[in-house]
């Protein structure tokens, strides 16, 4: 059960990246008060963390009322989470997170319903409980042993949306702490973990797909 837990860490601190989206937070929130960009933070963490939470533990009900078997799933997240993987090591997450969040912003002036809404949208969906997070939580709440597991994965998707919220209110010293090279090197590292991730998730549904192709 340890090794599930810490693969479970793994793959959805890699996938939700909470240092990653410090230098976007930041940029989002360019123009709001302290206490506006607290707000934000918080609004933010939560819907993510009701998102996850629900896909943790209904997930696998929805794939089934889909009629889509839980070894495709692990071909397709596994493919998307490798996706996400290639854009960290050639740098093109962090891009594409940027431009859905100055689509997001626009250019017009800040207003209270405005700091609602960002906390929603982009920053809640989809660069917190975005495609990825919401593949690997789903992946790893499927493969659970016991219902041990599956409440250890709760907490553990709880801490890590913890650690997003940690990292929203520090989001100023932290981008300025880890700096361009620091960014880079981190980004770079997680995507290669998180490659490993993915096509252990595809080669474990192409063997569950083969097992049951070969069954009588």
């Amino acid at each position: 059960m340890a090794d599930y837990w810490l693969n479970a860490l793994v793959t959805l601190f890699v996938t939700l990246d909470p240092i990653g989206l410090a230098p976007i937070f930041v940029g989002l929130t360019r123009g709001m008060t302290k206490e506006q960009r607290r707000q934000t933070g918080f609004r933010a963490t939560l819907t993510a963390a009701a998102i996850l939470f629900v896909f943790a533990l209904g997930g696998q009900g929805l794939l089934n009322f889909l009629g889509i078997s839980l070894s495709a799933f692990r071909i397709a997240g596994g493919l998307l989470l490798f996706w996400i993987a290639f854009e960290m090591v050639f740098e093109r997450r962090d891009k594409r997170k940027q431009t859905s969040a100055d689509r997001a912003l626009g250019e017009e002036a800040m207003t209270g319903e405005d700091v609602r809404h960002i906390a929603v949208f982009p920053l809640a969906i989809p660069l917190i409980s975005g495609p990825g997070a919401i593949s690997a939580t789903i992946l790893t709440a499927s493969s659970a042993p016991n219902l041990l597991a599956l409440i250890g994965l709760l907490v553990i998707i709880a801490a890590l949306i913890g650690s997003c919220l940690v990292v929203f209110l520090l989001a100023g010293p932290l981008d300025r702490a880890l700096g361009e090279t620091g960014r880079i090197v981190l980004t770079r590292l997680l995507g290669v973990l998180l490659a490993a991730l993915s096509v252990q998730f595809v080669a474990d549904g192409v063997v569950a797909i083969a097992k049951a192709a070969t069954q009588p």
